[in-house]
């Protein structure tokens, strides 16, 4: 069914059963930008294309990857007209505090990034003019002291990858290894991340039980983090457990609040190229707000079963095909966005929010939400959204069906 839905619509919320509460400006003109190249596997393959051995250059080194491949669509949502504010806009990067790389695939490996990462400040790559691969040896980790801000940029030309077998990306300002420069490590204002003109691909965060899992790509506990013109394909965590979450990003707790911003990126965007994880296919937190901004988040699947708290004899999970949110008073707002073609083996095929305290509340703004089936349970009038919150849902200027 095709609905069509207003700030004047009233609808009713349908609990499928009890205990589902949980635990717990416009963008730059593109021509200003980065030159987009396509996204590459671990093989240098891109994203969709199938598989074929990569010829290997005489100076490459394992860890990163060049070769011709055809273009993919620029990240995020082209149709996407929320206006961006100037906190969530790209960061300035031309004057680098450093670079990875000298000019050629072979100089930009994976202990490179893991080494620049650590010492924190705004980092571009130097990798030559193709498209590169990165393909990460271990998890870049951010030391809690640097920064405050760090960003990393790759120009619209660099893939870091998980290979299939690592988290690409750790920041934790409560991890006690990472440093701790506050008594208050859950609510501080650094370190400030930036990732931007990034593809990250092929993270896995399987059986990585620290803060309770998830995050194939992406971890982040504190500070504040925001994710601008990048892609995110084919990551996963985790397929089973009750509120673990987020095949490319988890994040809990940012500073005083504020919203996590996502704006103008793509995650999935094709069959096959989307993330898969218990619960948020592509984003999960608990107690964090979220803005998501000119976005595209399609192909995503919560694969758990037993939703959240786990019914007897199942292991838990399920719900969130693209976006699991859990906790007390947080916000989500989706904006000038696409979510289609997501699933949930549970509840919410394309958004699961559950304010425990029922403070929370969401707003969708000029988006499209489609093809998003909830395979156990869902809101009524509300396609593809399971929602407990202060109150139903606002929708303005979208379609839900």
């Amino acid at each position: 069914m095709h609905t069509r839905i207003t700030a004047g619509l009233i609808a009713t919320v349908l609990v499928a059963a009890a205990g589902l509460a949980g635990c717990g400006s416009p963008p730059a003109d593109p021509s200003a930008g980065p030159q987009w190249a396509p996204a590459a596997d671990a093989s240098g393959a891109a994203s969709g294309s199938p598989s074929a051995p990569a010829r290997p250059s005489p100076t490459a080194k394992p860890s990163a990857s060049t070769r011709p491949v055809p273009a993919l669509p620029r990240p995020g949502n082209p149709k996407g007209r929320a206006s961006v504010p100037a906190e969530a806009r790209a960061v300035d990067t031309a004057r680098p505090t450093r670079v990875v790389g000298n000019g050629t695939p072979a100089s930009c490996t994976s202990a490179a990034v893991v080494a620049a990462v650590a010492k924190g400040g705004i980092i571009t790559f130097s990798c030559g003019p193709a498209p590169v691969t990165i393909t990460m040896q271990a998890t870049a980790k951010i030391r809690n002291s640097t920064g405050p801000r760090i960003v990393l940029d790759g120009g619209g030309r660099v893939t870091l990858s998980g290979g299939g077998k690592r988290r690409i990306l750790y920041m934790n300002t409560c991890d006690q290894a990472q440093g701790w420069t506050t008594s208050h490590c859950q609510d501080q204002d650094h370190p400030q991340l930036t990732v931007q003109n990034l593809t990250f691909a092929d993270g896995n965060s399987t059986g990585d039980e620290a803060e309770g899992g998830g995050g194939g790509a992406i971890f982040v506990r504190g500070g504040r983090f925001k994710v601008v013109n990048s892609r995110f394909v084919r990551n996963r965590c985790d397929q089973t457990g009750p509120d673990l979450g987020g095949a490319a990003i988890r994040v809990l707790s940012q500073y005083r609040g504020l919203p996590v911003y996502v704006v103008n990126s793509t995650f999935g965007g094709a069959a096959g190229q989307g993330g898969v994880c218990a619960n948020g296919g592509a984003l999960s937190s608990i107690g964090v707000s979220w803005v998501v901004l000119n976005s595209v988040l399609s192909h995503n699947r919560a694969v758990g079963r037993g939703a959240n708290p786990a019914r007897g004899g199942t292991p838990g999970g399920g719900s969130g095909g693209a976006v699991y949110t859990d906790g007390n008073r947080f916000t989500v707002t989706i904006a000038g966005s696409v979510v289609q073609d997501n699933r949930a083996n549970e509840g919410g095929g394309a958004v699961f929010f559950v304010s425990n305290d029922r403070t929370g509340t969401m707003r969708i703004e000029s988006s499209t939400l489609r093809r998003n089936p909830s395979d156990g349970f869902e809101t009524r009038g509300f396609p593809g959204i399971f929602f407990l919150g202060a109150r139903n849902p606002t929708v303005t200027g979208s379609t839900l069906d």
